[in-house]
């Protein structure tokens, strides 16, 4: 029987199963404790993040002066996803201890998990999804 409906009585956080791909095949699980957000308190929180990821343009116009690595490009990827996992979770059932160290070891072993991290809580919030 569903529970009646209670405006205001926000939960601290909701917990979601996670069903990710693993590197040597199969698939594994990982359970995930969300911080709750309002929509609109999910949009301060992406307006916040977009602000602080702006990336000035570089010194030189000229296209063969500009340097890529795809090293330092993967590298911000995997700290930005980190930083990001840590401003929408508060734990998780690994068993290692939840820390920034362990969440970007996480986003750079299983990338896959990362992103679906991410993407479970974008849908929770701005469109309700929180049963498991």
């Amino acid at each position: 029987m569903a529970s009646k409906v209670v405006l205001g009585a926000r939960p601290k956080n909701f917990k979601k199963t996670l069903t990710v791909d693993l590197p040597e095949g199969g698939q594994g699980q990982i359970v995930i404790s969300y911080l709750y957000r309002t929509r609109k308190e999910f949009g301060v929180l992406v307006d916040e993040l977009t602000a602080a990821a702006g990336v000035p343009p570089p010194k030189s116009e000229a296209p063969d002066e500009v340097a890529f690595s795809l090293h330092a490009a993967i590298s911000a990827s995997v700290e930005k996803n980190a930083e990001y996992i840590l401003r929408v979770a508060d734990g998780w059932d690994l068993d290692a201890a939840w820390s920034l160290g362990t969440v970007r070891q996480l986003c750079d072993e299983l990338p896959g998990a990362a992103l679906a991290i991410i993407d479970t809580y974008r849908a929770a919030i701005t469109e309700g999804r929180l049963g498991n």
